[in-house]
């Protein structure tokens, strides 16, 4: 048969009751008592300024003091030494829903007030008995009188007019001691276990939270087939940091949402474990191992098929993580040999063989895909495809140029780590640089206001010294001589820059223009011959003339990323000076031996 669920039931309370029974699995928590009893309830109730129960003890003149002692003597007879809540008690549940049936039946009501629970405390023989235990004060309400003067005994209580916790989002629809977290949902009940420690990758993907992820078609489709085996159908994914090992899991899971994956995948749901979520806060003895049970029970237990990604995975179930990650890893192997749970796995190479491999069992559940660092060619297209996620977050227009020179320069220049990602970090340095360049001073210019600002402040101390004797005279003029020049400069940088700025203004006005409501360029209407769109484009070329014209080979400001941005930002982090190399490149490599002549005086023959 059909219960009603305890979420359900609370959700009738209004926010004080509501709010009340949270403190009330605090307060249990705190005291050490194993269940929250109606005494804990009730006491939180009367810590409160105003309520009915307030109402009500006046109405029928209840000794506070009397009540105050007897609810302290409650409590205390109550067991202790508890370390969490176990649950709520059965006469908290039962106070609930006759509460409710008097506030519908009898109060024609939408909600549950703390009246409409001490009457139908009363009108139940068990619960009248649990009050009167608490204290013999109740017995001196008189129930019919509570009954037929219900509206008038309340008429000033703050209740009046509140709204049921399920309506008014108090509590967001939860059940008691859920929110304050003073009992765990397993105790409770209810399956969390993959709401709190997972993301949901294939809802991310429906909602199109994911960059797209090209060029990695050959590693999905392994993991496809890895997945319809019937046994050792845990992929992990094997390769150097930063080659892209969760975009592969994210393209899948891409697939998965749009339906291009065999059947049995298709009613699949991906979902990351947070194994640092996992790991947080269990700091006692198997509280880790009962959070990973809980999970592994619900995926398995679940109607619709679950496959989990674990990233890092050696820090979970090999020696690298935390003191208890061997008992995790005898957790997952049982459940990975039947099959009943799928995984996808994502570790380095040299965490698999340090960690993993070293057990043989659990190596034989897990199949190696390895995730290799892409080619220039392939990490060009991944860019590409990224390109105007990238876009649209700084706002800025992406040349083509620049995602090649990205992947050019960052494979030459960064050895230390992997394309893409490598890549993907200049591009996304040099985006926010030229977003930066279009609204802020330029660094040139701030910098030579700092160095004036320097000056300024070296001039005051040499002034010192001087009113004091100390001969200063050099250090004086030398000071002055650059403060002037420093000046000079900052007037014609201030002015560049205003120049360059109404420049770049011209050109993203008429860009916009050209693109419309800013979305993608119809290439229908720029094969099509418009007046005005070629007026425009000529325009536009003729301010770019004169943009590089005003700015030579050092840029104040930045109308979008092309080459000269990205390479500027490798020379930032290298000290390489790759900006003219970009620029010149072709043209040095042809005048090669004429430059090293010059250089190498009487060697022509040799460089011949």
């Amino acid at each position: 048969m059909a219960e009603i669920s305890r979420v359900t039931a609370f959700g009738k309370l209004n926010s004080l009751g509501y709010k009340a029974i949270e403190s009330a699995t605090v307060f249990c928590k705190l005291r050490g008592n194993p269940y929250v009893e109606l005494v804990h309830w009730l006491h939180q109730i009367l810590q409160l300024q105003d309520s009915d129960l307030h109402r009500i003890i006046q109405h029928f003149s209840l000794n506070p003091s009397r009540l105050a002692k007897d609810f302290t003597e409650a409590l205390d007879r109550l067991p202790r030494g508890s370390t969490s809540v176990s649950d709520l008690s059965s006469h908290v549940d039962a106070a609930v829903e006759n509460g409710w049936v008097c506030a519908t039946l009898m109060f024609k009501d939408s909600q549950v007030r703390t009246g409409h629970l001490l009457v139908g405390m009363l009108r139940t023989p068990d619960l009248r008995n649990v009050l009167l235990a608490i204290s013999r004060e109740f017995d001196k309400i008189k129930l019919d009188e509570l009954g037929d003067r219900f509206n008038d005994i309340v008429a000033a209580s703050p209740e009046t007019g509140l709204r049921a916790s399920d309506g008014s989002q108090v509590g967001g629809g939860a059940a008691p001691g859920e929110a304050s977290e003073a009992v765990a949902p397993a105790q409770m009940g209810k399956q969390e276990a993959l709401q709190r420690f997972s993301v949901d990758l294939t809802e991310r993907a429906r909602k199109g939270e994911l960059d797209p992820i090209v060029g990695r078609d050959e590693e999905i489709r392994q993991i496809v087939d890895i997945l319809m085996r019937r046994r050792q159908n845990n992929p992990i994914l094997t390769g150097e940091a930063g080659v892209g090992k969760t975009a592969v899991v994210e393209g899948f899971a891409q697939r998965i949402a749009s339906g291009d994956v065999p059947p049995p995948l298709k009613d699949v749901t991906l979902r990351v474990l947070d194994v640092g979520l996992l790991q947080a806060g269990a700091s006692m003895k198997g509280e880790f191992e009962n959070r990973l049970r809980q999970v592994i029970d619900e995926v398995q237990s679940s109607p619709k098929p679950i496959i989990l990604f674990i990233d890092e995975a050696h820090t979970l179930i090999g020696a690298g993580g935390a003191a208890g990650t061997g008992d995790a890893a005898n957790l997952l192997k049982p459940a990975l040999a039947r099959g009943k749970l799928r995984t996808i796995a994502a570790t380095t190479w040299a965490e698999y063989k340090k960690h993993i491999e070293k057990d043989p069992a659990l190596t034989r559940r897990f199949q190696v895909v390895q995730v290799g660092e892409p080619s220039e060619e392939k990490t060009i297209l991944m860019m590409r495809g990224m390109a105007s996620t990238m876009e649209q977050h700084h706002r800025v227009l992406i040349l083509d140029e620049a995602l090649e020179v990205a992947v050019k320069l960052s494979h030459r220049y960064i050895p230390a780590r992997q394309l893409p990602d490598k890549a993907v970090s200049l591009l996304d340095t040099a985006s926010a640089r030229v977003a930066i360049s279009l609204h802020a001073v330029p660094a040139e210019v701030e910098d030579c206001r700092r160095r004036i600002e320097g000056l300024n402040t070296e001039l005051e101390i040499i002034g010192r010294e001087t009113a004091v004797g100390i001969d200063t005279a050099q250090r004086q003029a030398d000071a002055t001589e650059k403060l002037q020049a420093e000046q000079l400069r900052l007037g014609e940088l201030e002015a560049r820059w205003q120049e360059e700025k109404g420049v770049v203004d011209q050109i993203l006005e008429l860009r916009a223009k050209l693109r419309g409501d800013g979305g993608a360029v119809d290439t229908a209407a720029v094969a099509e011959p418009d007046p005005e769109r070629q007026t425009w484009l000529a325009e536009l070329k003729d301010l770019q003339g004169r943009l590089h014209e005003l700015q030579g080979e050092t840029p104040l400001i930045l109308p979008s990323v092309d080459a000269q941005a990205v390479a500027s930002v490798v020379a930032d982090w290298t000290g390489i000076p790759v900006g003219r190399m970009v620029k010149n490149e072709i043209e040095t490599v042809l005048k090669l031996a004429d430059i090293i002549n010059r250089r190498i005086i009487g060697q022509r023959h040799a460089l011949d």
